[in-house]
């Protein structure tokens, strides 16, 4: 009987990512961090506050935007997403005006980075059906909740990808020393999100700088953006297998893995590959 399982690119079971929100100046210092453990993360912007007028307050402490015509460099490397035109909660707006905050988000962000933008993160953290119908017609491929689970589950819906965890969620080393060293039947995914000034807000920039530290450089791990785990797992999914399992096609663009019969094997774009 043969037993095959789904991997990760290099023939890994284990993906980290990480998504961060509003685009402000504790970024800087957020990438150069994740630049330094070669860590990939997505950066959810909010296109019509990137400047001064974008500023807020929170327990007195002002946070700035970074500014436009720095955004290009500093988050060279890692993903861009729409975060909403201007950080509106889509549950509490028209049909019309939800749409024009996200298309318009979508379009400045594609303009000023030049690649087509197809990932989110919630305003507030809210949605519903109706958002959920206006971002599929929108060409949205996935979009990131609040709702941290605290596990390493692949997205069951992609425009309600729930994360694993916060980085002020407690016993946060105990979930990054579970998904290290643990070995895993099947794929999982450790998703880690915030908002870098909270760093600054709680005093805590060692926090994310241990975790870092912690996860990175493993063989076992792929990095990458949350629209490359979406690409690659939208590329598993159209593997197509002959009936008696003698060899398999790959249609997408992507290279995929898989094990079969406990061998690791390599599916390359437009291949089709013997198994046995």
């Amino acid at each position: 009987m043969e037993i095959i399982k789904q991997l990760f690119p290099g023939g890994v079971k284990k993906a980290f990512t990480l998504s961060y929100d509003d685009g402000i100046t504790q970024d800087k210092r957020l990438v150069s961090i994740f630049n330094r453990y070669n860590l990939k993360a997505t950066f959810n912007l909010n296109s019509g506050l990137q400047n001064e007028d974008g500023s807020f307050v929170i327990n007195d402490f002002l946070i700035k935007r970074i500014n436009e015509n720095e955004i290009v460099d500093v988050y060279r490397e890692h993903e861009i997403a729409i975060h909403g035109l201007t950080h509106l909660s889509l549950t509490d707006i028209t049909k019309e005006l939800m749409i024009k905050e996200i298309l318009e988000d979508k379009k400045n962000h594609e303009k000023t980075f030049g690649y087509p933008v197809r990932g989110m993160a919630y305003p507030y953290g809210t949605y519903n059906k109706t958002v959920f119908e206006v971002l599929e017609t929108l060409g949205v491929a996935y979009s990131r909740t609040v709702n941290s689970h605290g596990k390493f589950d692949l997205p069951s819906n992609y425009l309600e990808w729930n994360p694993t965890a916060h980085h002020n969620t407690p016993n946060l080393m105990g979930i990054a020393e579970k998904f290290i060293e643990e070995e895993f039947n099947s794929l999982g995914i450790f998703y880690l999100w915030g908002h870098s000034y909270e760093f600054d807000l709680d005093n805590n920039w060692k926090v994310i700088e241990e975790l870092c530290q912690y996860v990175s450089n493993k063989e076992d791990v792929w990095y990458a953006t949350n629209i490359q785990i979406i690409d690659y797992l939208n590329a598993l999914d159209k593997l197509k297998f002959s009936k008696d399992f003698t060899f398999v096609h790959n249609p997408a663009a992507l290279s995929t893995w898989i094990e079969f019969n406990e061998t690791s094997i390599e599916i390359k774009a437009g291949e089709t590959k013997i198994l046995s």
